[in-house]
Protein backbone atom coordinates (compact mmCIF):
# COMPACT_ATOMS: atom_id res chain seq x y z
CA UNK A 1 0.00 0.00 0.00
CA UNK A 2 1.23 3.80 -0.51
CA UNK A 3 3.15 5.59 1.77
CA UNK A 4 1.82 8.78 3.15
CA UNK A 5 4.18 11.73 2.38
CA UNK A 6 4.56 12.50 6.13
CA UNK A 7 5.26 8.66 7.76
CA UNK A 8 8.13 8.62 4.59
CA UNK A 9 9.46 12.06 5.74
CA UNK A 10 9.89 10.73 9.43
CA UNK A 11 10.73 6.88 8.88
CA UNK A 12 13.49 8.23 5.91
CA UNK A 13 16.37 8.98 8.14
CA UNK A 14 15.91 6.44 10.66
CA UNK A 15 15.79 3.90 8.04
CA UNK A 16 18.58 4.77 6.37
CA UNK A 17 21.05 5.06 9.68
CA UNK A 18 20.29 1.41 10.35
CA UNK A 19 20.90 0.27 7.01
CA UNK A 20 23.94 1.22 6.70
CA UNK A 21 27.36 -0.04 7.06
CA UNK A 22 30.58 1.27 8.67
CA UNK A 23 32.91 -0.69 6.36
CA UNK A 24 33.48 1.51 3.08
CA UNK A 25 33.69 -1.65 1.17
CA UNK A 26 30.10 -2.92 1.46
CA UNK A 27 26.57 -1.32 2.60
CA UNK A 28 23.08 -1.83 3.04
CA UNK A 29 20.95 0.06 -0.02
CA UNK A 30 17.78 0.78 0.56
CA UNK A 31 16.23 0.48 -3.07
CA UNK A 32 12.00 0.91 -2.41
CA UNK A 33 10.41 -0.56 -5.61
CA UNK A 34 7.25 1.95 -5.80
CA UNK A 35 9.09 4.81 -6.95
CA UNK A 36 5.72 6.87 -7.07
CA UNK A 37 5.57 6.43 -3.09
CA UNK A 38 9.00 5.99 -2.01
CA UNK A 39 11.05 8.53 -3.98
CA UNK A 40 11.68 10.51 -1.42
CA UNK A 41 12.86 7.97 0.77
CA UNK A 42 15.24 7.17 -1.63
CA UNK A 43 16.90 10.21 -2.06
CA UNK A 44 17.21 10.93 1.42
CA UNK A 45 19.35 7.42 1.10
CA UNK A 46 21.38 8.96 -1.19
CA UNK A 47 22.41 12.16 0.93
CA UNK A 48 23.16 10.13 4.05
CA UNK A 49 25.05 7.50 2.16
CA UNK A 50 27.28 10.73 0.71
CA UNK A 51 27.33 11.94 4.43
CA UNK A 52 28.65 9.09 5.69
CA UNK A 53 31.02 8.36 3.32
CA UNK A 54 32.74 11.47 3.41
CA UNK A 55 32.31 11.46 7.71
CA UNK A 56 31.59 9.23 9.89
CA UNK A 57 31.10 11.31 12.80
CA UNK A 58 28.35 13.23 10.92
CA UNK A 59 24.62 12.72 12.51
CA UNK A 60 22.18 11.35 9.73
CA UNK A 61 19.51 12.33 10.81
CA UNK A 62 19.45 16.80 11.10
CA UNK A 63 17.43 18.89 13.58
CA UNK A 64 13.89 19.83 12.04
CA UNK A 65 11.95 22.04 14.98
CA UNK A 66 9.38 22.99 12.93
CA UNK A 67 8.72 19.39 11.70
CA UNK A 68 6.57 16.69 13.59
CA UNK A 69 8.26 13.99 15.17
CA UNK A 70 11.36 15.83 15.35
CA UNK A 71 12.05 15.12 19.07
CA UNK A 72 12.21 11.08 18.58
CA UNK A 73 14.34 10.93 15.95
CA UNK A 74 17.99 11.54 17.50
CA UNK A 75 17.32 9.14 20.37
CA UNK A 76 15.95 6.42 18.33
CA UNK A 77 18.90 7.56 15.66
CA UNK A 78 21.15 6.86 18.56
CA UNK A 79 19.98 3.72 19.04
CA UNK A 80 20.26 1.94 15.44
CA UNK A 81 23.49 3.54 14.93
CA UNK A 82 25.70 0.02 15.88
CA UNK A 83 26.77 -1.01 12.73
CA UNK A 84 25.64 -4.02 11.48
CA UNK A 85 27.62 -6.77 10.78
CA UNK A 86 29.41 -6.54 7.40
CA UNK A 87 27.23 -8.73 4.77
CA UNK A 88 28.34 -9.27 0.51
CA UNK A 89 24.37 -8.10 -0.66
CA UNK A 90 21.74 -5.49 -1.03
CA UNK A 91 18.70 -4.82 1.02
CA UNK A 92 15.80 -3.90 -1.21
CA UNK A 93 12.80 -3.08 0.92
CA UNK A 94 9.85 -2.89 -0.64
CA UNK A 95 5.94 -4.12 0.20
CA UNK A 96 6.19 -7.63 -0.33
CA UNK A 97 9.62 -8.71 -0.11
CA UNK A 98 13.51 -8.24 0.63
CA UNK A 99 15.47 -8.31 -2.31
CA UNK A 100 19.11 -9.75 -1.90
CA UNK A 101 22.27 -9.14 -4.33
CA UNK A 102 25.66 -8.73 -3.84
CA UNK A 103 26.89 -5.53 -2.63
CA UNK A 104 28.96 -3.46 -4.98
CA UNK A 105 33.12 -3.15 -3.87
CA UNK A 106 32.83 0.61 -3.04
CA UNK A 107 30.26 2.88 -1.89
CA UNK A 108 28.01 5.15 -3.89
CA UNK A 109 28.75 8.56 -4.97
CA UNK A 110 25.94 11.52 -4.37
CA UNK A 111 26.14 15.21 -4.85
CA UNK A 112 27.42 16.58 -1.17
CA UNK A 113 23.65 17.62 0.69
CA UNK A 114 22.76 21.18 0.63
CA UNK A 115 22.81 22.76 4.66
CA UNK A 116 19.55 23.09 5.98
CA UNK A 117 17.93 20.41 3.55
CA UNK A 118 15.24 17.69 5.18
CA UNK A 119 16.45 14.53 5.32
CA UNK A 120 14.07 13.38 2.34
CA UNK A 121 15.34 15.31 0.07
CA UNK A 122 17.51 13.41 -0.68
CA UNK A 123 18.23 9.63 -0.91
CA UNK A 124 21.28 7.18 -1.10
CA UNK A 125 21.56 5.76 -4.94
CA UNK A 126 23.20 2.60 -5.14
CA UNK A 127 21.87 -0.30 -6.46
CA UNK A 128 23.20 -3.55 -7.98
CA UNK A 129 26.28 -3.32 -10.42
CA UNK A 130 25.88 -3.29 -14.42
CA UNK A 131 24.83 -6.41 -15.09
CA UNK A 132 24.27 -7.79 -11.93
CA UNK A 133 21.66 -10.46 -11.19
CA UNK A 134 19.43 -9.37 -8.31
CA UNK A 135 17.66 -12.73 -6.30
CA UNK A 136 14.46 -12.31 -4.63
CA UNK A 137 13.15 -14.07 -1.36
CA UNK A 138 9.85 -13.32 -0.15
CA UNK A 139 9.92 -11.91 3.29
CA UNK A 140 6.35 -13.97 3.80
CA UNK A 141 5.14 -17.73 3.96
CA UNK A 142 3.54 -16.89 0.81
CA UNK A 143 4.66 -17.86 -2.73
CA UNK A 144 5.48 -16.07 -5.18
CA UNK A 145 2.81 -16.48 -7.27
CA UNK A 146 -0.40 -16.73 -5.50
CA UNK A 147 -2.71 -19.08 -6.94
CA UNK A 148 -5.98 -19.70 -4.99
CA UNK A 149 -6.45 -16.60 -3.86
CA UNK A 150 -6.90 -15.17 -7.21
CA UNK A 151 -5.54 -12.25 -8.93
CA UNK A 152 -6.27 -9.03 -6.77
CA UNK A 153 -7.75 -6.37 -8.68
CA UNK A 154 -8.87 -3.25 -7.42
CA UNK A 155 -11.12 -3.58 -4.26
CA UNK A 156 -14.68 -3.03 -5.88
CA UNK A 157 -17.17 -1.45 -3.73
CA UNK A 158 -18.60 -3.61 -1.20
CA UNK A 159 -22.05 -3.64 -0.03
CA UNK A 160 -23.05 -2.09 3.59
CA UNK A 161 -26.20 -1.50 4.86
CA UNK A 162 -26.36 1.84 3.19
CA UNK A 163 -26.29 -0.06 0.11
CA UNK A 164 -29.45 -2.01 1.18
CA UNK A 165 -31.48 0.49 3.17
CA UNK A 166 -31.01 2.63 -0.62
CA UNK A 167 -32.20 -0.14 -2.65
CA UNK A 168 -34.95 -0.60 -0.29
CA UNK A 169 -35.56 2.73 -0.19
CA UNK A 170 -35.84 2.86 -4.29
CA UNK A 171 -37.99 -0.38 -4.32
CA UNK A 172 -35.01 -2.47 -5.93
CA UNK A 173 -34.95 -6.17 -5.16
CA UNK A 174 -32.22 -7.74 -2.41
CA UNK A 175 -30.62 -11.05 -3.99
CA UNK A 176 -29.20 -13.07 -0.96
CA UNK A 177 -27.21 -16.47 -1.20
CA UNK A 178 -25.75 -18.72 1.28
CA UNK A 179 -21.86 -19.73 0.68
CA UNK A 180 -19.91 -22.06 3.31
CA UNK A 181 -16.05 -22.17 1.88
CA UNK A 182 -14.00 -19.94 -0.36
CA UNK A 183 -14.84 -21.35 -3.48
CA UNK A 184 -18.74 -21.02 -3.37
CA UNK A 185 -18.17 -17.11 -1.72
CA UNK A 186 -15.84 -16.30 -5.00
CA UNK A 187 -18.41 -17.48 -7.18
CA UNK A 188 -21.44 -15.67 -5.22
CA UNK A 189 -19.31 -12.76 -4.88
CA UNK A 190 -18.54 -12.35 -8.61
CA UNK A 191 -22.09 -12.80 -9.67
CA UNK A 192 -23.01 -9.72 -7.67
CA UNK A 193 -24.96 -10.51 -5.33
CA UNK A 194 -25.86 -8.51 -2.33
CA UNK A 195 -25.82 -10.34 0.55
CA UNK A 196 -23.81 -13.58 1.36
CA UNK A 197 -24.98 -15.48 4.24
CA UNK A 198 -22.80 -17.99 6.23
CA UNK A 199 -26.01 -19.95 7.19
CA UNK A 200 -26.31 -22.87 9.84
CA UNK A 201 -27.72 -25.08 6.57
CA UNK A 202 -24.06 -26.18 6.25
CA UNK A 203 -25.15 -28.81 8.55
CA UNK A 204 -26.91 -30.08 6.28
CA UNK A 205 -25.41 -29.28 2.64
CA UNK A 206 -21.70 -29.80 3.68
CA UNK A 207 -21.73 -32.13 6.74
CA UNK A 208 -24.61 -34.21 6.10
CA UNK A 209 -26.34 -34.08 8.97
CA UNK A 210 -30.36 -34.46 8.78
CA UNK A 211 -31.23 -30.86 10.51
CA UNK A 212 -29.09 -27.68 11.35
CA UNK A 213 -28.51 -28.46 15.06
CA UNK A 214 -25.63 -30.16 15.40
CA UNK A 215 -23.23 -27.28 14.08
CA UNK A 216 -21.31 -25.33 16.32
CA UNK A 217 -20.09 -22.42 16.67
CA UNK A 218 -16.74 -23.14 16.39
CA UNK A 219 -17.76 -24.72 13.05
CA UNK A 220 -19.74 -21.55 11.97
CA UNK A 221 -16.44 -19.25 12.37
CA UNK A 222 -14.17 -21.78 10.50
CA UNK A 223 -16.90 -21.50 7.40
CA UNK A 224 -17.10 -17.80 8.07
CA UNK A 225 -13.39 -17.14 7.88
CA UNK A 226 -13.02 -18.65 4.54
CA UNK A 227 -15.94 -17.11 3.41
CA UNK A 228 -14.55 -13.85 4.25
CA UNK A 229 -11.28 -14.38 2.41
CA UNK A 230 -13.35 -15.52 -0.98
CA UNK A 231 -16.33 -12.35 -0.91
CA UNK A 232 -14.97 -8.97 -1.53
CA UNK A 233 -17.78 -7.49 -2.46
CA UNK A 234 -21.43 -8.77 -0.41
CA UNK A 235 -22.68 -7.89 2.77
CA UNK A 236 -21.56 -10.74 4.77
CA UNK A 237 -24.17 -11.99 7.26
CA UNK A 238 -23.43 -15.13 9.89
CA UNK A 239 -25.78 -17.54 11.30
CA UNK A 240 -26.01 -17.59 14.90
CA UNK A 241 -26.09 -21.64 15.23
CA UNK A 242 -28.48 -23.68 17.74
CA UNK A 243 -27.15 -23.25 21.09
CA UNK A 244 -25.43 -19.97 21.16
CA UNK A 245 -27.64 -17.71 22.05
CA UNK A 246 -30.70 -19.47 23.41
CA UNK A 247 -28.97 -19.81 26.79
CA UNK A 248 -29.08 -15.58 27.77
CA UNK A 249 -28.03 -12.09 26.16
CA UNK A 250 -24.36 -12.33 28.06
CA UNK A 251 -24.05 -15.79 26.14
CA UNK A 252 -26.35 -14.17 22.89
CA UNK A 253 -23.73 -10.53 22.62
CA UNK A 254 -20.64 -12.71 23.32
CA UNK A 255 -21.04 -15.31 20.18
CA UNK A 256 -22.30 -12.02 17.67
CA UNK A 257 -18.77 -10.81 18.26
CA UNK A 258 -17.00 -14.01 17.72
CA UNK A 259 -18.53 -14.11 14.51
CA UNK A 260 -17.62 -10.52 13.43
CA UNK A 261 -13.97 -10.39 15.08
CA UNK A 262 -12.81 -13.86 14.55
CA UNK A 263 -15.20 -14.59 11.71
CA UNK A 264 -14.81 -11.34 9.66
CA UNK A 265 -18.87 -11.12 8.79
CA UNK A 266 -20.69 -7.61 8.63
CA UNK A 267 -23.53 -8.74 10.32
CA UNK A 268 -25.37 -11.37 12.22
CA UNK A 269 -28.50 -13.73 11.73
CA UNK A 270 -30.71 -14.98 14.74
CA UNK A 271 -33.81 -17.38 14.76
CA UNK A 272 -37.53 -16.71 16.15
CA UNK A 273 -39.54 -13.76 17.60
CA UNK A 274 -39.98 -15.00 20.84
CA UNK A 275 -39.61 -12.67 24.11
CA UNK A 276 -36.07 -13.80 24.58
CA UNK A 277 -34.90 -13.91 21.41
CA UNK A 278 -36.38 -10.19 20.39
CA UNK A 279 -33.95 -9.39 23.77
CA UNK A 280 -31.20 -11.04 22.49
CA UNK A 281 -31.88 -9.21 19.04
CA UNK A 282 -31.55 -5.87 20.97
CA UNK A 283 -28.77 -6.56 23.34
CA UNK A 284 -26.60 -7.77 20.17
CA UNK A 285 -28.04 -4.67 18.19
CA UNK A 286 -27.02 -2.19 21.23
CA UNK A 287 -23.45 -3.78 21.40
CA UNK A 288 -22.97 -2.65 17.85
CA UNK A 289 -23.44 -5.62 15.97
CA UNK A 290 -25.97 -5.58 13.15
CA UNK A 291 -28.54 -8.05 12.96
CA UNK A 292 -31.08 -10.07 10.32
CA UNK A 293 -33.91 -11.62 11.95
CA UNK A 294 -35.42 -14.74 10.68
CA UNK A 295 -39.88 -15.56 11.72
CA UNK A 296 -41.57 -18.31 9.62
CA UNK A 297 -40.34 -21.81 9.71
CA UNK A 298 -37.48 -21.59 11.75
CA UNK A 299 -35.28 -25.18 11.53
CA UNK A 300 -33.06 -24.33 14.82
CA UNK A 301 -36.89 -25.02 16.41
CA UNK A 302 -37.58 -28.33 14.61
CA UNK A 303 -38.14 -29.77 17.90
CA UNK A 304 -40.70 -27.59 18.71
CA UNK A 305 -42.78 -27.69 15.13
CA UNK A 306 -42.35 -31.09 14.77
CA UNK A 307 -40.69 -30.53 11.46
CA UNK A 308 -39.58 -28.70 8.23
CA UNK A 309 -43.38 -27.31 7.76
CA UNK A 310 -44.66 -24.65 6.19
CA UNK A 311 -45.86 -21.95 9.42
CA UNK A 312 -48.57 -18.91 8.71
CA UNK A 313 -51.42 -20.88 7.29
CA UNK A 314 -53.77 -19.84 9.35
CA UNK A 315 -55.09 -16.29 10.33
CA UNK A 316 -54.00 -16.59 14.36
CA UNK A 317 -50.82 -17.97 12.82
CA UNK A 318 -50.24 -15.63 10.77
CA UNK A 319 -50.77 -12.87 12.95
CA UNK A 320 -48.44 -14.14 15.48
CA UNK A 321 -45.54 -14.10 12.90
CA UNK A 322 -46.45 -10.75 12.09
CA UNK A 323 -45.85 -9.82 15.58
CA UNK A 324 -42.56 -11.46 16.01
CA UNK A 325 -41.45 -9.51 12.92
CA UNK A 326 -42.69 -6.27 14.07
CA UNK A 327 -40.97 -6.69 17.57
CA UNK A 328 -38.03 -7.69 15.91
CA UNK A 329 -37.97 -4.46 13.94
CA UNK A 330 -38.34 -2.49 17.31
CA UNK A 331 -35.58 -4.59 18.34
CA UNK A 332 -33.34 -3.00 16.21
CA UNK A 333 -33.11 -5.58 13.30
CA UNK A 334 -31.91 -4.25 9.71
CA UNK A 335 -33.99 -6.83 7.86
CA UNK A 336 -36.13 -9.91 8.44
CA UNK A 337 -36.19 -13.26 6.35
CA UNK A 338 -39.68 -14.77 6.08
CA UNK A 339 -39.43 -18.51 5.20
CA UNK A 340 -42.09 -20.65 4.36
CA UNK A 341 -44.91 -18.64 4.53
CA UNK A 342 -47.64 -17.95 2.38
CA UNK A 343 -47.22 -15.81 -0.18
CA UNK A 344 -50.26 -13.48 0.91
CA UNK A 345 -48.75 -13.48 4.35
CA UNK A 346 -45.46 -12.25 3.23
CA UNK A 347 -46.78 -9.32 1.09
CA UNK A 348 -48.63 -7.96 4.25
CA UNK A 349 -45.98 -8.33 6.75
CA UNK A 350 -43.64 -6.84 4.19
CA UNK A 351 -45.82 -4.05 3.70
CA UNK A 352 -46.14 -3.60 7.45
CA UNK A 353 -42.64 -3.02 8.03
CA UNK A 354 -40.25 -0.22 7.48
CA UNK A 355 -37.17 -2.39 6.94
CA UNK A 356 -36.43 -4.92 4.08
CA UNK A 357 -38.03 -8.58 3.93
CA UNK A 358 -35.71 -11.71 2.66
CA UNK A 359 -38.16 -14.20 1.42
CA UNK A 360 -37.35 -18.05 1.16
CA UNK A 361 -40.61 -20.50 0.02
CA UNK A 362 -42.57 -17.10 0.96
CA UNK A 363 -43.84 -15.38 -2.61
CA UNK A 364 -42.54 -12.71 -4.68
CA UNK A 365 -43.91 -9.78 -2.90
CA UNK A 366 -40.80 -9.72 -0.30
CA UNK A 367 -38.44 -6.84 -0.77
CA UNK A 368 -35.53 -9.73 -1.68
CA UNK A 369 -35.54 -13.49 -2.56
CA UNK A 370 -32.58 -16.34 -0.74
CA UNK A 371 -31.45 -19.58 -1.95
CA UNK A 372 -29.30 -22.27 -0.61
CA UNK A 373 -26.44 -22.46 -2.83
CA UNK A 374 -26.21 -26.03 -3.21
CA UNK A 375 -30.21 -26.17 -4.09
CA UNK A 376 -30.09 -23.80 -6.98
CA UNK A 377 -27.19 -25.15 -8.24
CA UNK A 378 -28.37 -28.66 -8.11
CA UNK A 379 -25.23 -29.60 -6.59
CA UNK A 380 -26.70 -33.00 -4.85
CA UNK A 381 -27.67 -35.12 -7.82
CA UNK A 382 -28.29 -38.74 -6.40
CA UNK A 383 -32.07 -39.48 -6.16
CA UNK A 384 -32.28 -39.44 -2.27
CA UNK A 385 -31.44 -35.86 -2.07
CA UNK A 386 -33.94 -34.71 -5.05
CA UNK A 387 -36.80 -35.83 -2.90
CA UNK A 388 -35.71 -33.89 -0.25
CA UNK A 389 -34.97 -30.63 -1.95
CA UNK A 390 -37.11 -27.79 -1.16
CA UNK A 391 -40.32 -27.36 -3.59
CA UNK A 392 -40.07 -23.38 -3.60
CA UNK A 393 -36.02 -24.21 -4.75
CA UNK A 394 -35.93 -23.48 -8.49
CA UNK A 395 -32.41 -25.02 -9.70
CA UNK A 396 -31.00 -23.24 -11.86
CA UNK A 397 -28.45 -25.33 -13.18
CA UNK A 398 -28.02 -29.03 -12.89
CA UNK A 399 -24.12 -29.12 -11.50
CA UNK A 400 -24.20 -32.19 -10.00
CA UNK A 401 -24.73 -34.30 -12.73
CA UNK A 402 -21.86 -32.43 -14.36
CA UNK A 403 -19.58 -33.23 -11.42
CA UNK A 404 -20.61 -36.98 -11.51
CA UNK A 405 -20.30 -37.01 -14.93
CA UNK A 406 -16.35 -35.39 -14.88
CA UNK A 407 -15.50 -37.99 -12.34
CA UNK A 408 -15.71 -41.00 -13.45
CA UNK A 409 -14.40 -39.77 -16.99
CA UNK A 410 -11.55 -39.45 -14.62
CA UNK A 411 -11.74 -42.83 -13.08
CA UNK A 412 -12.15 -44.31 -16.54
CA UNK A 413 -9.24 -42.66 -17.70
CA UNK A 414 -6.45 -43.38 -14.81
CA UNK A 415 -7.76 -47.53 -14.96
CA UNK A 416 -7.50 -46.89 -18.89
CA UNK A 417 -3.92 -45.12 -18.34
CA UNK A 418 -5.01 -43.14 -20.68
CA UNK A 419 -4.29 -39.97 -17.86
CA UNK A 420 -1.69 -38.52 -17.68
CA UNK A 421 -1.16 -38.48 -21.22
CA UNK A 422 2.36 -36.46 -22.41
CA UNK A 423 0.38 -33.35 -22.34
CA UNK A 424 -0.06 -33.29 -19.00
CA UNK A 425 3.34 -34.61 -17.91
CA UNK A 426 5.36 -31.26 -18.50
CA UNK A 427 8.69 -32.32 -16.13
CA UNK A 428 11.48 -33.27 -18.39
CA UNK A 429 14.94 -34.45 -17.68
CA UNK A 430 17.72 -34.33 -20.51
CA UNK A 431 19.06 -37.74 -22.05
CA UNK A 432 22.53 -37.48 -20.43
CA UNK A 433 21.10 -37.20 -17.12
CA UNK A 434 19.20 -40.05 -17.97
CA UNK A 435 21.97 -42.32 -19.07
CA UNK A 436 24.24 -40.86 -15.96
CA UNK A 437 21.44 -41.55 -13.75
CA UNK A 438 21.08 -45.28 -15.27
CA UNK A 439 24.61 -45.99 -14.43
CA UNK A 440 24.38 -44.97 -11.16
CA UNK A 441 21.60 -47.29 -10.48
CA UNK A 442 22.86 -50.45 -12.17
CA UNK A 443 26.34 -49.62 -10.22
CA UNK A 444 24.66 -49.86 -6.76
CA UNK A 445 22.19 -52.70 -7.68
CA UNK A 446 18.72 -51.22 -8.69
CA UNK A 447 18.53 -52.60 -11.75
CA UNK A 448 14.92 -52.66 -12.34
CA UNK A 449 14.78 -49.25 -11.37
CA UNK A 450 17.31 -48.18 -13.89
CA UNK A 451 15.37 -50.12 -16.59
CA UNK A 452 12.19 -48.46 -15.72
CA UNK A 453 13.71 -44.86 -15.95
CA UNK A 454 15.22 -45.49 -19.53
CA UNK A 455 12.01 -47.20 -20.53
CA UNK A 456 9.90 -44.25 -19.57
CA UNK A 457 12.45 -41.40 -20.57
CA UNK A 458 13.01 -43.25 -23.95
CA UNK A 459 8.65 -42.81 -24.41
CA UNK A 460 9.07 -39.35 -22.82
CA UNK A 461 11.50 -38.15 -25.39
CA UNK A 462 9.89 -39.62 -28.28
CA UNK A 463 6.62 -37.90 -28.08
Amino acid sequence: SALPTNAVEQLAPVLCQAMLLSSSESSYVLAAQQEADCSSLEMAYRQNAHAHASSSQQSLVPSHSSHAGSAWRAPLAHSLASPFPAAPFHRSLSTSSIRLAPSPATPPTAPPAQAGAPATAVLAASGPAAGQQVLSRPLSTQPEHVVYSGPQAPSPKRVTLRTLKSKYAKKQPISMVTAYDYPSAVHVDSAGIDILLVGDSAAMVVHGHDTTLPITLDDMLMHCRAVARGARRAFLVGDLPFGSYETGVRDAVGSAVRLLKEGGMDAVKLEGGSPARVEAARAIVEAGVAVMGHVGLTPQSISVIGGFRPQAQVADEALGVLKQALALQAAGCFSIVLECVPGPIAAAITATLSIPTIGIGAGGSTSGQVLVYHDLLGMMSHPHHAKVTPKFCKQYAHVGAKIQAALQAYREEVEARAFPSPAFSPYKIPAAEVGALARELRAAGHTAAADALELEAGGAHSN
